[in-house]
């Protein structure tokens, strides 16, 4: 069994109960996430796409507001304590949406739709972002380049498992109950956390077991506002930030792209939703197929600057393909590889550029580009596709903006990577060669 792990998981041993416990982690955040995302859809898209472009700003402005009191938990408390107080914050949040469905159905208007479709936008990015903040603090960069993909399968079967859920008990049980699901799926995750800091991550004999249990007990410190000033003194941080807003841009003008093509095309409701379904189950499957068997293998043979580097070679010989054939199906295969590659190897890469930052940074300025850059990007995006689209520019116009920002994205993913080796060789330096005995 140990054998059949590192052959296609790179999972050892002494790995495999935290490898576990984390990948069950994620399962629960993800579940949460997706189970009460139809709910979302039903209550905040009210008033039509040109809505979602300015919902998208406005939750641009929340997860600023949001990050400061986020980094006052991280300088003032332990991990666990600021990690579950935040998702607890969020379970009780959908518990008094519950509550309002329940008991005011009446008052459940426009406004109030918009307003969760805010709130949920913002716990979308924050639930995530802190979980790989807390994956980054536990295992080591070697340890993430082989471990991230595997843990990520838990984030994939709750990606399945939450719209399943909700298409089971949404009938029966009516929306609201999707809600109090998701609030309930938070609380599994604080204790899967819990459960992770009592285990030992790093394998025993490496030098770091100790310094993890230290970072379970002590409060981090410093000030709410570090992590903004931290990524504008950071080259490193700064094109982090750069890398996730041109991902946030591209990820949008796809979607508002295949909003407008599927618009386009007069397709009656029940044909759109199907073909979707569709679509995210066969993109499900390639993203645990690549996070299982490749991802692992691939930054361990290539590592982390080829890696990231393949999300945007995908994007831009997907937009170029889309401009010539200008297709639903063209569509269909770009939305899916993008997803695909984008969960399952670009974002297991890309959190292991964190694990070799200060670690106020891992929690700090890690949320403000998780949060606040990445829901720019969204913003940006957004406003730019309809741009775009007012100057009838059509799907070369849209290749002709991408395909160039693409390059550009893949030549920082690739000078991410070389500076992610740059960093450790100059700690390993600085700490100079291991003590020998005597």
């Amino acid at each position: 069994m140990t054998a059949l792990l590192q052959t296609f998981t790179n999972i050892r041993r002494q790995e495999a109960l935290a490898t576990f416990v984390s990948a069950l982690f994620f399962f629960c955040v993800l579940s949460a996430l997706m189970v009460v995302r139809p709910a979302r859809e039903a209550l905040g898209m009210q008033r039509g796409i040109e809505a979602i472009r300015w919902l998208f700003v406005a939750t641009v402005i929340a997860t600023l507001a949001v990050n400061p009191l986020f980094g006052w938990l991280v300088s003032r408390f332990r991990r666990m304590v600021f990690t579950s107080a935040t998702y607890l914050f969020f379970a009780v949040g959908l518990a008094g949406f519950y509550l309002l469905l329940i008991l005011a159905p009446a008052s459940v208007g426009q406004i109030s739709g918009q307003v969760f479709y805010v709130w949920f936008s913002v716990f979308n990015l924050f639930a995530t972002m802190l979980f790989w903040a807390v994956m980054t603090d536990r295992f080591s960069m070697e340890q993430s380049e082989r471990l991230f993909g595997a843990i990520s399968l838990g984030g994939t079967l709750g990606a399945i498992f939450g719209p399943w859920l909700a298409g089971q008990i949404v009938r029966p049980l009516g929306t609201p109950s999707l809600l109090l699901a998701a609030s309930g799926f938070l609380i599994l995750a604080v204790g899967a956390a819990a459960w992770l800091a009592r285990l030992q991550a790093a394998p025993i004999g490496t030098g770091q077991e100790n310094a993890q249990i230290k970072s379970d007990q002590t409060v981090i410190g410093g000030s709410m506002w570090e992590g903004f000033r931290a990524v504008f003194r950071s080259p490193y941080l700064l094109g982090i930030s750069a890398y996730v807003l041109i991902v946030a841009v591209m990820a949008t003008i796809l979607y508002f792209t295949r909003l407008q093509m599927v618009a386009a095309l007069g397709l009656d409701t029940d044909t759109r939703t199907a073909a979707f379904a569709q679509i995210d189950f066969y993109t499900q499957i390639a993203t645990f197929l690549l996070q299982g068997l490749v991802t692992g293998h691939l930054m361990k043979r290539f590592g982390v600057p080829v890696t990231m580097a393949l999300l945007p070679l995908t994007m831009m010989l997907g937009f170029i393909g889309l401009a010539v054939l200008g297709s639903l199906a063209a569509l269909i295969v770009l939305d899916a590889a993008f997803k695909a590659v984008q969960r399952g190897v670009m974002r297991p890469a890309r959190e292991t550029l964190f694990t070799t930052v200060d670690r106020a940074d891992r929690y700090k300025a890690k949320a403000f580009i998780d949060t606040f850059v990445y829901r720019g990007g969204d913003a940006i995006g957004a406003q730019t596709e309809g741009m775009l689209g007012k100057l009838g520019m059509g799907l070369v116009g849209v290749a002709f903006f991408a395909v160039p920002l693409a390059i550009l994205w893949m030549a920082l993913g690739l000078w991410l990577g070389y500076a992610q080796l740059r960093q450790v060789a100059h700690k390993s330096a600085a700490a100079g060669p291991p003590a020998q005995d005597a």
